[in-house]
């Protein structure tokens, strides 16, 4: 087994190496002047596993170009299989038509990563579950529900708690949380007048004198989830805590974030936001790498990878 890294989230890697006590593959990666991307494999892999990792986050498009010629150079390498090791998949909030002559390319996505000589995928919290069907080959979705229900019980010392999911389409992820804590559910309903908009109609259930722990899997520009915050408040929450797998964190979210309603929000480390968030006293966050190596272990020794969540 090997692990290589491409250039979105270099400290993950790192992480995901020293725990597994495997060094990183030694590559060249980098860009002409016109842009274009070129990848080097610098020692030999022949007849190897090679788990590849890379994140589909900011500049998207160079990292998801970057992940295909990685798989391609893997491939023309004749490493033995290649696994593509994504913690947070780009596009996969296009996985549907919602409107008409709209392109799916969560779908589009994931037929380049096949095409391109991908034997496996793992990745983490998919935005939709079905996406793991757009592949056709074995695809890993991890979820870090584990990890954020450990830190609710060492960092907040209440037994009066509520999860909340902020919209309907996050009420399985908010369940799967409560279920964890034992706590009860609260559902924001909300209206999204245009991509990156949104507005609170209504709460539904009780959120009086509760602190309230909103549980989503992508948080972005941050809008809907301080709107919910305010609205939680509102309401008579006592505290909100936000736990948040993927910190797209784009238009300067942080800053939306910093002079909030919310208490704490909580992120991991799938998107590399070291720079962004190490000022922000009220943005912690949180590794996988010790999830991701675990399942890179167990899918290289053959073993069950979904007994990471029993």
């Amino acid at each position: 087994m090997k692990l290589l890294t491409g250039n979105s989230n270099k400290n993950l890697s790192q992480k995901i190496s020293k725990f597994l006590k495997n060094r990183l593959v030694n590559s060249s990666i980098r860009k002409f002047s016109d842009g274009e991307i070129y990848i080097e494999i610098n020692e030999n892999i022949r007849g190897n596993s090679i788990f590849v990792i890379q994140s589909v986050s900011s500049p998207a498009n160079d990292n998801l170009m970057e992940l295909l010629l990685c798989i391609d150079a893997l491939k023309r390498s004749s490493a033995k299989n290649i696994t593509a090791v994504i913690p947070y998949f780009g596009y996969a909030r296009q996985d549907r038509k919602v409107v008409p002559r709209t392109s799916i390319s969560a779908k589009l996505v994931s037929n380049l990563i096949a095409k391109a000589g991908a034997d496996r995928v793992v990745t983490v919290d998919l935005h939709a579950g079905q996406i793991q069907g757009f592949f056709d080959i074995p695809v890993d979705n991890l979820f870090a529900t584990p990890i954020f229900g450990r830190h609710v019980r060492k960092k907040i010392k209440t037994k009066n708690l509520i999860c909340i999911a902020p919209d309907v389409g996050g009420t399985e992820r908010a369940r799967a949380l409560g279920k964890l804590l034992n706590v009860g559910l609260a559902i924001v309903d909300k209206r999204r007048p245009k991509a990156g908009q949104s507005q609170v109609m209504n709460i539904i259930g009780d959120v009086r004198g509760k602190t309230c722990i909103i549980v989503d899997d992508i948080i972005d520009s941050g809008g809907t989830i301080v709107n919910a915050a305010a609205a939680l408040k509102k309401r008579g929450a006592k505290d909100v805590h936000v736990y948040v797998t993927h910190g797209v964190l784009s238009g300067g979210a942080e800053n939306k974030i910093k002079k909030s309603n919310i208490k704490n929000l909580v992120i991991t480390d799938t998107i590399d936001n070291a720079a962004k968030v190490k000022n922000i006293k009220n943005i912690e966050v949180l590794t996988i790498s010790n999830l991701v190596g675990e399942a890179i272990k167990r899918i290289s020794n053959s073993t069950s990878v979904s007994d990471l969540f029993k």
